[in-house]
């Protein structure tokens, strides 16, 4: 049964032109966004709605952030998250301040660099170390989505539809690595989908994204590049109005969702302190580069191919299997971003090494902006890509979706 149509056109009067009395809360937005949910607001209603949150700014504040994404993430398909965590548990990852849990690393797009797939690449790279869940889709202003260039991978590209509510726990059993497709896990976006299409300019929905994984309680760290400098300290609130406490939002200097290989990046860093007994978040912010790293800047025309989905991919198994150049400028965007999410993680906080073949468990102490072992992440990348423990787990990753369940057709995209 079909719920009834609403109308938001009195928030709509409210909303524009901005500075309206009365004013329009966070919870009420959030509440107009959980419509499109159920579909009862027309299309006509849905393409208002983002245009003034657009237009007026409210959808770049971080309470409405938050709450919007919330209201996403509740309208997700449903899924035992008892279960997950017990396979993470058995799994027993922890290392230096990692826990063990889930990680993601994530960017809002929309910088139009089209860089290569760089936090995917990153994503199965630390999963040699960390349990990773990355969340992504097809594209949408590049030619090469996460979910196009894992479905263009060869010789045998994984089944990402087989990625399901009902399989993850069965999935993470087999490998550490996890891309949850958007579309199987929001089904309720199909209502929105093709209005965002039409509309012609960016809604919130692309910066809800990087908020809005399903396995978000499970989540223990992440690094969600912003390609505004503004919106890094937006999310870097929008996350703690969520409980996060171990996350890095980065901003590349020319306006890069990624951490950039070619100059500056900008940093917020969740960290949790203790103050007179009582836990807090605090954030701390801070430039990074290439040389922090300890590795040479490439301008980004170096690592911009702009390229279809099967020539990203073979750039990708080229790389995981070790098959590029050390001094390689896309490998070294890669590494740099891996390193990212490993300082997230907590990881690089081990002060021994023991990660498997190839570790000469030296670990590297010193330290860069923010306090944090950047070099000691690269370390650790380098490790994943050399030792062949990235390409291990992805094996595991493409077996397991050919073989877990049945393919189910597309929801929406």
């Amino acid at each position: 049964m079909s719920l009834p149509q609403i109308s938001i056109t009195p928030l709509l009067k409210r909303l524009w032109p901005a500075g309206v009395e009365p004013h329009v809360s966070a919870d009420e937005i959030a509440a107009a966004i959980s419509h499109i949910f159920t579909n009862q607001l027309s299309p006509v209603q849905i393409g208002a709605l983002l245009t003034c949150l657009h237009f007026t700014g409210r959808d770049r504040t971080a309470d409405v952030i938050a709450k919007c994404a919330k209201a996403m993430r509740d309208a997700a398909a449903p899924l035992d998250r008892s279960i997950l965590a017990e396979v993470v548990k058995r799994k027993d990852m922890g290392e230096g301040n990692y826990k063990g849990g889930l990680v993601d690393i994530v960017g809002t797009g929309g910088d139009s660099h089209h860089t290569f797939n760089i936090s995917t690449t990153s994503s199965i790279l630390a999963s040699s170390l960390l349990l990773v869940s990355k969340h992504g889709n097809r594209a949408s202003t590049s030619k090469s989505g996460s979910a196009d260039l894992l479905a263009s991978t060869l010789p045998v590209p994984p089944v990402l539809l087989n990625v399901r509510p009902d399989t993850i726990a069965q999935v993470y059993e087999k490998t550490n690595y996890a891309f949850l497709y958007a579309p199987v896990f929001h089904l309720a976006m199909k209502y929105v989908a093709p209005i965002r299409k039409e509309l012609g300019w960016r809604t919130i929905f692309n910066l809800l994204g990087p908020l809005s994984n399903p396995l978000e309680g499970v989540i223990e760290a992440r690094l969600i590049g912003v390609a505004r400098r503004d919106l890094g300290p937006v999310f870097a609130e929008a996350l703690k109005m969520t409980g996060a406490t171990k996350a890095i939002i980065a901003c590349g200097a020319e306006d890069l969702d990624e951490i950039s290989c070619a100059g500056d990046t900008y940093c917020w860093m969740l960290n949790e302190t203790v103050v007179n007994g009582e836990k807090a978040i605090d954030v701390d912010h801070f430039i990074v580069s290439a040389a922090d790293f300890g590795l040479p800047a490439h301008p980004l025309s170096e690592v911009s191919p702009g390229k279809e989905p099967v020539e990203n991919a073979a750039i990708l198994m080229n790389l995981l299997n070790n098959k590029l150049s050390r001094d390689d400028p896309i490998l070294h965007f890669v590494l740099m971003n891996t390193a990212a999410l490993f300082v997230a993680s907590g990881i690089c906080e081990a002060d021994t090494s023991n990660m498997g073949p190839g570790d000469d468990g030296q670990v590297i102490t010193e330290r860069g902006p923010g306090g944090q072992r950047w070099k000691e992440g690269v370390r650790r990348a380098r490790w994943a890509v050399e030792s062949g423990a990235a390409l291990k787990q992805w094996g595991h990753f493409v077996e397991v979706t050919n073989s877990v369940g049945e393919k189910t057709p597309e929801p929406w995209v």
